[in-house]
């Protein structure tokens, strides 16, 4: 361990001199080429770590990119980390989601979680065609998303396994997607569907539009970042009727609207990391 004291490199991504045993601490390899950070890489097994490794763990004031694993561990330890525990917990879980935003009473489409098939028979007793159908669980990039217009449709849907996420819909033709990181916005911009898709997704042939989104929707985005304690999403919104409503939180959002912007997303996280800004 002392062989590390005093020494120093210049880290090629930001020019700063950087002492060696002074550098943040991360486990997830997301920004493992940037020698700013330490990034140890994660090891289910915490024995496997150095004894030097694991005095660097345990005595860091954060823990950065944690993994899924680490995220409970450290939260239970009292120990902070980026992102926090909180959006380790509720990425790609919009049952989750969609409880927290009922109990916070934040503004989201009429939404039902129906278990078993007694309950999926009782679909028609909530919601009118057309309807949405969504996976409610491990689904992004717009994949397992539908439109339920008659029955046939909703057969089809309902021969899948698992609970049936039924959420309403609202016809539009695009949606926000706003993404923080920490406490502040990064980037945020429209995405229009392609034609004849009900989905914006850029995934899904969704566009990037970077005119200037309302405020309230911008204003409605941090309260919810910050009531939900998640400090690294990318929220939908969708305005209607003069309304505005959260969709979903997506913790493993995309990057190409950084990439659109001129942005280098992982240089803009190194940096923010060393400045101590997240």
């Amino acid at each position: 361990m002392n062989s590390l004291q005093n020494q120093s490199i210049l880290d090629p991504g930001s020019n700063r001199v950087i002492k060696l045993d002074n550098r943040p601490v991360a486990l997830g390899a997301r920004l493992k080429q940037y020698s700013a950070i330490l990034t140890l890489g994660f090891k289910p097994n915490f024995q496997d770590y150095s004894e030097h490794e694991k005095g660097l763990i345990l005595n860091a004031k954060k823990i950065y990119y944690p993994t899924a694993f680490y995220a409970d561990l450290f939260n239970a330890m009292g120990k902070e980390t980026f992102p926090s525990f909180h959006t380790y917990k509720f990425a790609l879980n919009k049952i989750k989601q969609t409880a927290i935003f009922n109990i916070l009473e934040i503004p989201h489409p009429k939404t039902k979680v129906f278990y078993g098939k007694k309950q999926k028979l009782s679909i028609l007793n909530f919601f009118d065609f057309p309807f949405i159908s969504k996976k409610p669980r491990g689904s992004a990039r717009g994949n397992d998303i539908h439109l339920i217009q008659n029955s046939e449709d909703l057969s089809c849907y309902l021969d899948n396994k698992g609970p049936a996420y039924i959420q309403e819909y609202f016809p539009i033709k695009r949606d926000m997607r706003i993404i923080i990181i920490g406490k502040k916005i990064r980037l945020a911009y429209f995405r229009i569907a392609a034609p004849n898709n009900f989905r914006t997704n850029i995934s899904q042939g969704g566009i990037i539009d970077f005119t200037p989104l309302p405020q309230k929707a911008l204003d409605l985005a941090l309260n919810t970042a910050s009531r939900c304690g998640w400090d690294d999403v990318g929220i939908d919104i969708i305005e209607h009727k003069q309304k505005f409503y959260i969709l979903e939180a997506n913790m493993k959002y995309g990057t190409k609207g950084f990439k659109k912007a001129n942005i280098n997303y992982k240089e803009m996280l190194a940096d923010l990391i060393v400045e101590g800004k997240i």
